[in-house]
């Protein structure tokens, strides 16, 4: 059970940090477009890619949960026994796209921010903002293969009840003992 709690925290790291960090995002560069949207409404769609690009972490935060869920075993509404040990690693393997979810979401809305300014002065500019926005986001792209890469590696073992190990071992040592 220990293990299960384990994986359970890892996977809601992953989702909750990268998911914090698009949401700041998101909205940085939203009050961005919004003050240029109130002067220019012609740009308002150009202006709304450059906003949702930062949204992408909290998804890649996401798919890393279910992945770990699943790795563990827990997507059906039982609650696995994995080792704490297995446990431990799925919790550890939620970590990079988790803290780099959050910063980079976080810091790719700051750059949304500069290209939704930059679009307003110079609305074909839009496609060199989209580009600047998209190079904060290649990292986010990293961490989240660095979680899929650690999570499919993790050996998932499941952890063996007292009582089972106990008879387990209680039958050992009467077949040595026979002999």
């Amino acid at each position: 059970m220990v293990g299960s709690t384990f994986a359970i925290i890892g996977a809601a790291i992953a989702a909750t940090l990268a998911g914090i960090g698009s949401s700041y995002g998101v909205q940085a560069a939203g009050k961005a477009a919004a003050g240029v949207t109130a002067e220019k409404p012609d740009l308002f769609s150009k202006l709304f890619v450059l906003q949702a690009l930062p949204a992408t972490q909290g998804m890649y935060g996401l798919v890393a949960a279910i992945v770990i869920v699943m790795r563990a075993g827990l997507f059906d509404g039982t609650i696995a026994t994995l080792s704490a040990e297995t446990g431990w690693a799925l919790l550890f393997a939620a970590v990079p796209i988790g803290v780099v979810g959050l910063f980079s979401g976080m810091y790719q809305g700051k750059t949304a921010a500069a290209a939704i300014l930059m679009t307003s002065k110079q609305p074909d500019a839009q496609t060199k903002g989209m580009q600047m926005t998209a190079l904060v986001e290649l990292y986010a792209i990293f961490a989240l293969v660095a979680t899929l890469l650690i999570v499919f590696m993790v050996p998932v073992t499941q952890a063996v009840p007292a009582e089972e190990a106990s008879e387990t071992a209680v039958a050992a040592l009467r077949a040595v003992s026979v002999m």
